[in-house]
């Protein structure tokens, strides 16, 4: 229950429900009287964090998110979301700025224009030029990501190189011993985007451990790349039985491609990865993932941004979430190979035993 709500149901604005809260402004008392008899009725009590915020701010948190130009994944909504619908559960509005190119001075803009009491920032890079630029006018601001360095800023983070790890031991464990990364575009990468380049990093060394042949693969952020992609992979790699992803918005056409070249999930080929929870339980199979709880990280960074505000004084916090793979239907023991990469036909009498 919030503002809004108290408002809607009183027959007032959100404005004259805060005058009736902190007392700023008198009002009549029929009106006062209306507010606090829906306040009685609904048991609302402020969010405590929220009412520290100091008197003259705007009540407006900034959410700096990937440039307009690129759709975003279904990840990053869930990212999103989950920020606003935070943000109304304290009473705050949500002010939503792209950046990067031409959007620089977008950013420019909110940092330095008084239009927010802080800023949630999106898809942040191993270096990452927004972020010094915060740390230069001290705005409160919280990262969804870190940067190579966060032990001085805010952040809440997936665990990409544990969970691409763990999705590298699941595949060996059923027997897989030729594995594909396929990664965010190769332009991300090259960018330093943190969980591209973190992704590599246990993917790399799990490979190594476990004794297994690697290949990585960059791809774009739609399911036309994701089945160029493995086209590719099936054509210059046939020895390949399995991959792991962080790319959801390309696993529609990785299904679509290994269908086109007759594989069939997961009985010839194993697909697993990193994914928003209602996307892997949608997919035809349903994926074998971990599930990304972006709800949980979006209401995180609001609270961590609420404390910054109120006490800017309050030390650096970190979440770093690593869920556990949920095993649904797209990864089973290694399929036989021929030399040429292709299954043999079952009960075939040449086929090896």
């Amino acid at each position: 229950m919030n503002i809004g709500e108290i408002a809607r149901r009183a027959g007032v604005s959100r404005s004259t429900v805060s005058y009736a809260l902190s007392g700023k402004r008198s009002l009549s008392e029929q009106t006062r009287r209306r507010i606090q008899d829906v306040i009685d009725e609904l048991g609302y009590r402020p969010n405590a964090s929220a009412r520290a915020l100091k008197e003259g701010r705007t009540r407006t948190l900034g959410l700096v998110i990937p440039p307009a130009s690129q759709r975003l994944t279904d990840m990053q909504l869930g990212f999103v979301a989950s920020v606003v619908d935070a943000a109304a559960r304290a009473d705050l509005d949500v002010l939503l700025s792209p950046s990067g190119g031409e959007h620089d001075r977008s950013f420019e803009r909110v940092v330095t224009g008084s239009r927010v009491d802080g800023i949630i920032l999106m898809e942040i890079r191993l270096r990452d030029d927004r972020v010094t630029r915060l740390q230069q006018t001290g705005l409160p601001f919280v990262g969804i990501g870190r940067t190579a360095e966060p032990e001085d800023m805010c952040w809440v983070d997936v665990d990409y190189e544990t969970l691409i790890s763990r999705c590298v031991q699941h595949l060996a464990d059923l027997g897989h011993r030729h594995i594909a990364l396929v990664n965010r575009s190769a332009e991300l990468v090259a960018a330093g985007y943190g969980p591209g380049h973190r992704a590599q990093a246990g993917f790399a060394r799990t490979i190594a451990e476990r004794g297994l042949t690697g290949v990585e693969l960059c791809c774009a952020d739609d399911a036309s790349a994701g089945h160029t992609c493995v086209e590719r992979l099936l054509a210059d790699h046939p020895e390949v039985t399995a991959l792991a992803t962080i790319n959801e918005a390309a696993l529609p056409g990785v299904y679509r491609a290994l269908r086109h070249a007759g594989l069939e999930i997961p009985r010839d080929f194993s697909v697993t990865g990193v994914a928003a929870q209602h996307w892997a339980e949608n997919l035809h199979p349903p994926l074998t993932a971990a599930d990304v709880p972006a709800d949980q990280l979006g209401a995180h960074a609001v609270d961590l941004l609420i404390q910054r505000i109120a006490n800017p004084e309050t030390p650096v916090r970190h979440l770093l979430l690593a869920p556990p793979i949920s095993l649904r239907f797209t990864t089973a023991p290694a399929p036989r190979r021929s030399a040429d990469g292709a299954a043999p036909e079952e009960d075939s009498p040449t086929a090896a035993p």
